[in-house]
């Protein structure tokens, strides 16, 4: 996998997308597949970026490396995946929800890994309830479900304000 920075050049959205090779990349922005997350304009293409540099050889790596597992072909039975272009009324929809995600995280609180713990306080009446809004693993998201606790997941992405380009 490599990443590349992308940047939107109809809002200036700058962001991340992970591609199988520079040819994914290529293939996916000729067929309309790249698309802004936050205007959904298909105006996408490659930002500059900081090259990647390797650690030196004296250098030892801070944890084991994963064992690799042997690539396997799926042979010529295998299913394939294509996507067709979006339609323009897809766009408008995927536009319109990602504003609305945008103006309801104006008005809410980022908890981080914290959103549990936040929200189990204001449904038991310990803290002030509030809008708010971080990160749980689905395990968790599950328990506050099953206590009562109503949350929701978003429908697009969300970077932490610190971690945001």
């Amino acid at each position: 996998m490599i990443v590349f920075d992308l940047h939107c050049r109809e809002d200036g959205t700058r962001f991340e997308g992970w591609f199988r090779s520079s040819e994914d990349f290529q293939d996916q922005r000729q067929n309309g597949l790249l698309v802004c997350p936050n205007c959904g304009g298909d105006q996408v293409e490659k930002a500059v970026m900081a090259p990647a540099v390797g650690r030196k050889g004296n250098q030892q790596l801070a944890r084991p490396l994963p064992e690799r597992r042997p690539v396997v072909d799926p042979g010529q039975d295998a299913a394939v995946a294509t996507m067709a272009p979006l339609s323009d009324e897809t766009k408008k929809a995927l536009v319109a929800m990602a504003e609305i995600q945008r103006k309801v995280l104006e008005k809410s609180r980022w908890v981080g890994g914290k959103f549990a713990d936040e929200a189990r306080s204001m449904h038991y009446g310990e803290t002030e309830a509030q809008p708010i809004h971080g990160e749980t693993s689905i395990e968790e998201a599950e328990q506050l479900i099953e206590e009562g606790i109503e949350i929701a997941a978003l429908p697009f992405p969300v970077a932490p304000p610190d971690a945001v380009n």
